[in-house]
């Protein structure tokens, strides 16, 4: 085949037109960069298009980094330094030919550098940026990691493992180029990075299995040798101020630090287990950005019922759902939007996860007696106008929170419940009287957290049968769902972020009478269908119909409400 400029390419594939061509070149005389670059920043094509395009041009056969497994020794023929300012990354050596991912295999200057620092002949394959990128960061990481794990062994070895946790203790705060302190650290910087919201640390029979919750679901990141186990516990319970001698009893601690310009709060807890300490750490990012309403999914029947819950200036609002379905950032949203300087907003929390401008944010501390129900009274006598309780976890904070709502105060609180009728169950249950639940309530939000359709690999097709009947719905021929087949960029999940799905409970006058004669949630929910109630079932449903997430989520999320 006969060489053929990009454009020519593009443009006899079908991929762009002759307008579209023109543009791009126009362009290409401003900017003077390459028109596949030109083309990609303006939105014209893909990069993947691209790169198909350069594969024809070039003949350079393409690499799927989140694929393939770069041995950490190739780190040595490609300095991280020129690694990062040409995008490239070694893939595998054969004998004498390095074979060298880039995002622009057409860098000659880039392969003649990476030639002469290696010494070895080297062979372009060509990968997406944001690959590449990330491949850097995988295998420098790791060949630090590596690096430091053997510094790790080197120090046990000399110093004896018993020895090892007490120099930690002794040097924790001078030592910061102790392997140990590194290695954390550097953990941790990786969470950060990844966008994890916990790591956890766990014993195993001969090795320590280090995993990161992104998105909603673990990942195995590496694996740290038994013998070091006790060197990395020890390091991160000196941070938390925990007793590094007590090792058969739980234990909480916390620490701040600053990563990459944030400020992170560190909540870590410690669980005895057969093989050693099991470790969670929690990662708050305390100067991270708070959401908007348009960004947590609020849109449509929802931001009007949300909107009519805010104009209350009295009642109790609830946020219910499990562990991790982004109570506490619905919270924030709430509490932002009500934040003006004509009313006193005072929270209970545990933790405080955001720092709210113009809110009096409290912190729950129970060794001092700053329990939810004593710093609730204690609020009470601040003059507020707008109260948020953490989480309601016993009848005497839940009582006293709907009396203070009937007094003519704003009370915002979460609780843990599978769907929004259950709420008004779970306040009997813990002894709030019938008439003071129907007095005082105002509204129930309850939500879960749905993972997106990745957008680069989203693919349409035909429902099952079973997909259909999971979704309440009759097969049609123009009936269309999407999935993620999976790609780089979604590192083969098929799924990139999330957003919050929720159902809405207004409780108005029926509801009321249906609460004071101690009608079940079954009876309620009915009555609310028959008033525009829509549930999660149905929200979920939507996004599917809709594209934004794939019915096996919807699923996982319609299981979670009717099994929490």
């Amino acid at each position: 085949m006969a060489y053929m400029r990009l454009g020519d390419l593009l443009l006899s594939s079908g991929v762009i037109s002759h307008e579209q061509l023109e543009r791009a070149l126009e362009l290409q005389k401003e900017s003077k960069e390459r028109l596949g670059d030109v083309l990609v920043q303006s939105g014209i094509i893909t990069e993947q298009q691209l790169i198909e395009a350069l594969k024809i041009q070039l003949g350079v056969e393409f690499v799927d980094l989140t694929a393939v497994s770069i041995p950490v020794e190739l780190a040595k023929y490609v300095p991280r330094t020129l690694a990062k300012k040409y995008c490239v990354v070694p893939v595998k050596l054969v004998r004498d030919t390095l074979y060298l991912a880039m995002s622009d295999p057409l860098d000659f200057i880039a392969q003649e550098e990476v030639k002469a620092a290696s010494r070895k002949r080297v062979i372009p394959m060509i990968a997406t940026h944001r690959a590449t990128e990330q491949a850097i960061s995988r295998l420098y990481g790791s060949e630090g990691t590596a690096r430091v794990i053997e510094e790790m062994k080197r120090e046990a070895g000399s110093a004896g493992l018993d020895i090892v946790p007490a120099q930690l203790a002794k040097d924790s705060d001078s030592s910061e180029g102790a392997p140990t302190i590194r290695f954390v650290n550097s953990l941790i910087e990786r969470a950060f990075a990844e966008r994890a919201s916990d790591i956890h640390l766990e014993p195993q029979k001969g090795e320590m299995v280090v995993r990161m919750r992104i998105d909603g679901l673990l990942r195995r990141v590496l694996t740290v040798p038994a013998e070091l186990q006790s060197t990395v516990i020890s390091r991160l319970k000196i941070m938390g101020g925990m007793d590094i001698a007590e090792r058969k009893v739980p234990q909480d601690g916390h620490a701040m630090l600053r990563v990459k310009g944030s400020e992170i709060d560190l909540r870590i807890s410690s669980m005895p287990t057969v093989y050693g300490e099991k470790i969670v750490l929690r990662l708050l990012n305390k100067t991270s950005q708070l959401l908007s309403r348009d960004a947590i999914g609020l849109e449509g029947d929802d931001l009007e019922s949300y909107q009519t819950l805010l104009r209350n200036t009295g009642g109790v609002i609830l946020l219910v759902g499990p562990t991790g379905s982004g109570k506490s950032t619905t919270m924030c949203v709430m509490l932002r939007d009500l934040a003006r300087e004509e009313v006193n907003i005072v929270t209970l929390e545990d933790p405080v996860e955001y720092y709210i401008p113009g809110v009096s944010q409290c912190q729950i501390n129970e060794k001092t007696g700053m329990t939810f129900a004593g710093g609730l009274r204690a609020i009470l006598r601040q003059d507020p106008d707008i109260i948020s309780v953490g989480e309601i976890r016993d009848g005497e904070t839940a009582s006293i929170a709907m009396r203070a709502a009937i007094t003519g105060h704003l009370v915002l609180s979460t609780l843990h419940t599978n769907d929004a009728p259950s709420a008004v169950d779970r306040l009997r249950d813990i002894g709030v009287e019938p008439w003071l639940i129907s007095g005082a309530l105002r509204g129930v939000v309850s939500q879960r957290l749905v993972r997106r359709i990745c957008p680069h690999c989203k693919r349409a097709y035909h429902p099952a049968s079973d997909e259909l009947a999971l979704l309440g719905l009759d097969d049609a021929p123009d009936l269309v769902f999407y999935k993620g087949e999976g790609c780089p960029d979604c590192h083969h999940t098929g799924y990139t972020g999330r957003r919050a799905v929720f159902e809405i409970l207004m409780i108005d006058a029926p509801l009321r009478r249906l609460i004071t004669a101690g009608a079940s949630a079954d009876e309620l929910a009915d009555e609310a269908r028959r008033h525009g109630f829509t549930t999660m079932r149905e929200r979920c449903r939507d996004l599917v119909l809709r594209g934004e997430t794939t019915a096996e989520e919807a699923a996982r999320t319609i299981s979670s409400t009717i099994e929490s």
